[in-house]
């Protein structure tokens, strides 16, 4: 049975994700560097890592199976869930796949390199209602998938 795991850091659709998961009976392991309030429900684990910068995300990689679903922004870490067949949705509904996961590392970069360079200022465009609506859609669809 497929699971989900959420970056929870900073996360916008943990409230989402639960009531879905909860429709659908799944288990969601919600992955943060610090213990976060979460719903008291049997389905719904919190799994606080410490140590690096990276270790919510070698957690994720290192559980996560194949066509299990991560929601997460991180675009490396997507890239490397993709390596790994496993499921990797933006908050904002973008499924990350091997034919786009290259695309959106490079164009990470880039940007990267033109803030650096003060070219480049702000950061991602705020969650709108359309966003949570392609979120959930995407999610029900990325369930339904075998």
């Amino acid at each position: 049975m497929k699971r989900i795991f959420i970056d929870a850091d900073g996360c916008p659709v943990k409230d989402e994700v639960y009531k879905v998961a909860g429709r659908y009976k799944l288990h969601v392991f919600v992955v943060a560097n610090k213990p976060l309030n979460i719903p008291f429900e049997e389905n719904i684990e919190m799994q606080t890592v410490s140590g690096g910068f990276d270790a919510a995300d070698d957690w994720i990689v290192e559980n996560a199976l194949a066509k299990d679903i991560v929601v997460t922004s991180d675009i490396l870490l997507a890239a490397r869930l993709v390596e790994k067949k496993v499921f990797a949705l933006s908050p904002k509904g973008a499924e990350w796949t091997e034919d786009n996961i290259g695309n959106a590392v490079a164009n990470r970069e880039l940007s990267e390199k033109l803030r650096q360079m003060g070219e480049l200022r702000g950061g991602p465009a705020p969650m709108e209602k359309k966003d949570r609506s392609n979120f959930l859609g995407k999610l029900d669809q990325l369930i339904q998938r075998r």
